[in-house]
C-alpha cells in the first residue's frame, strides 16, 4: 500500500495555509487586518440567493444534465455573444464547478506530458501545479518584460518545438495587470503562427478600471484554439458556491464533458438555477460596485505611496503588489511576517507566486473602508 506518484506534482495552497493561521490568530483574540484574502467585499446579492431558495422550493434538486441546465447554457449563449463577443452555440459551452475546476478541465485537455505551457509571471498560484500536474512544463513570462516591451519579442524569445499552450489571465491575479487589445492581438497571432492553444482565464472579467476586457476568443480566427474560463466567484460574490463555465470547440469538449462527468458528475442543480438568475440580472449590477472597487483601490494604493512604497495602479482584479525591498527587504516571506508583527496587516508574500513575484506583497482591497483606512493609517507609522 502506498500513495500514487502523481501526488508529487501538486503543492497545497501557501495562500490556504496563510489564511489559516490569520484564523488561528484572530481565535486567539488578536486583531488582523485582513488583506491576504481574495474574496469579493459584498456579500451575495439577494436576487440569487431567492433563485436557490426558489429552486429548492420548486424541488429542483434531482440530477441536472452533467453538461448543464438547458436554461442557464441558453443564458451563457447570449451573455457571451451580447458581453463577449463569442458566438457559440450551448453545445460549446459546459458548467463547472467553479474557475478552478474549469482550468484543471481545461489545462487536462490541452496538455501532453512533456508540452510547454506559457504563462506571465507572477502567475496565480494554482496554475504551476495545474500545468505539471498534466505532464507539462512551465515556462515563465515576466510580466514585467511586457510592461517595458514588445509582447510578441517576449513570447518568441522563450518559445520551442515543444510549446503547445499558452495561459492568459486578464484582469491578472496577483498583479491586477490588464492586456490591451493591441497585446491580445499578438498573443492571437503567436498562438496562430505556432499552431498553439489558448486558456483564456477570465474570472475577473467585470473587476476592470482602466481599458476594456477582450475575450481571446473573441479575436478573429481565434475561437477554435482557445479554451476560455469563467466563473460567477468574482462578478456575483458566489466563491462558496462552486460555479462556473467553460467554452471551447468541439476539439476539446467531448474529453471535457467526460472529465466533468467523471469529477463532479454535473453542478449542484440548485446551484444552476441560481447561476441563472445571476447572469439574466441587469447587466448593468456591477457598475456601481466596480466604483466602489476603485474607490478602495485609490486609497489602498495611495497609502502604500506615501509610506514609500513603490506600487503600480493596479487597472483590473482586486489586489495591489507593492514592491516591499525599500522599506521591509528582498524576502517577501521575512516582509510579510514583518508587516504582521508591525502592522497587523496580513498579506502574501510574493514569492509564492513565481520569483518574478519575490520582494513583492500582494494584499487585496476587497474589504471594508474602515479596514483599508486602518491599514492605511498603519501603514503611514511603519
Amino acid at each position: 500500500m502506498g500513495l500514487a506518484e502523481r501526488s508529487a506534482l501538486l503543492g497545497f495552497s501557501d495562500i490556504v495555509k496563510i489564511r489559516n493561521r490569520v484564523m488561528d490568530m484572530r481565535a486567539r483574540g488578536q486583531r488582523v487586518l485582513q488583506l491576504e484574502g481574495g474574496e469579493p467585499f459584498i456579500g451575495t446579492p439577494d436576487f440569487v440567493k431567492k433563485a436557490m431558495k426558489a429552486a429548492l422550493d420548486a424541488n429542483h434538486t434531482r440530477y441536472a444534465p452533467s453538461s448543464g441546465i438547458p436554461a442557464l447554457l441558453d443564458a451563457l449563449r447570449e451573455k457571451l455573444a451580447r458581453k463577449n463577443r463569442i458566438t457559440v452555440s450551448t453545445n460549446d459551452i459546459i458548467i463547472t464547478s467553479g474557475g478552478a475546476h474549469g482550468l484543471f478541465c481545461a489545462f487536462q485537455a490541452s496538455v501532453n506530458p512533456g508540452d510547454e505551457v506559457m504563462f506571465f509571471a507572477p502567475y496565480w498560484t494554482p496554475i504551476q501545479d495545474q500545468v505539471r500536474y498534466s505532464g507539462g512544463v512551465a515556462v515563465r513570462v515576466p510580466w514585467d518584460d511586457v510592461r517595458s516591451g514588445d509582447m510578441r519579442e517576449a513570447l518568441e524569445s522563450r518559445v520551442t518545438s515543444r510549446t503547445r499552450v499558452i495561459y492568459v489571465n486578464t484582469p491578472a491575479n496577483p498583479t491586477g495587470d490588464v492586456l490591451n487589445r493591441d497585446q491580445l492581438t499578438a498573443i492571437a497571432d503567436f498562438a496562430k503562427a505556432h499552431d498553439l492553444t489558448v486558456i483564456s482565464d477570465e474570472a475577473y472579467e467585470d473587476l476592470l478600471y482602466d481599458g476594456e476586457h477582450v475575450s481571446m476568443a473573441s479575436l478573429p480566427d481565434m475561437l477554435a484554439r482557445t479554451i476560455s474560463v469563467f466563473t460567477f466567484s468574482k462578478s456575483f460574490s458566489m466563491t462558496g458556491w462552486r460555479i462556473g463555465y467553460v467554452v471551447a470547440p468541439e476539439t476539446f469538449m467531448g474529453f471535457l464533458r467526460k472529465l466533468v462527468l467523471n469529477s463532479v458528475n454535473g453542478v449542484s442543480t440548485p446551484t444552476q438555477h441560481a447561476a441563472l438568475a445571476a447572469i439574466t440580472h441587469d447587466p448593468h449590477f456591477f457598475d456601481a460596485i466596480r466604483e466602489d472597487y476603485r474607490r478602495r483601490r485609490d486609497l489602498l494604493v495611495g497609502g502604500f505611496r506615501r509610506a514609500d512604497f513603490d506600487c503600480l495602479t493596479p487597472p483590473g482584479a482586486f489586489y495591489a503588489f507593492p514592491d516591499v525591498r525599500r522599506r521591509l527587504g528582498g524576502d517577501s516571506w521575512k516582509a510579510m511576517e514583518t508587516l504582521l508583527e508591525r502592522t497587523s496587516i496580513a498579506s502574501v508574500p510574493g514569492a509564492v507566486f513565481g520569483p518574478e513575484g519575490e520582494g513583492h506583497l500582494r494584499m487585496s482591497y476587497s474589504t471594508s473602508m474602515e479596514v483599508l483606512e486602518e491599514a492605511v493609517e498603519a501603514l503611514s507609522s511603519l
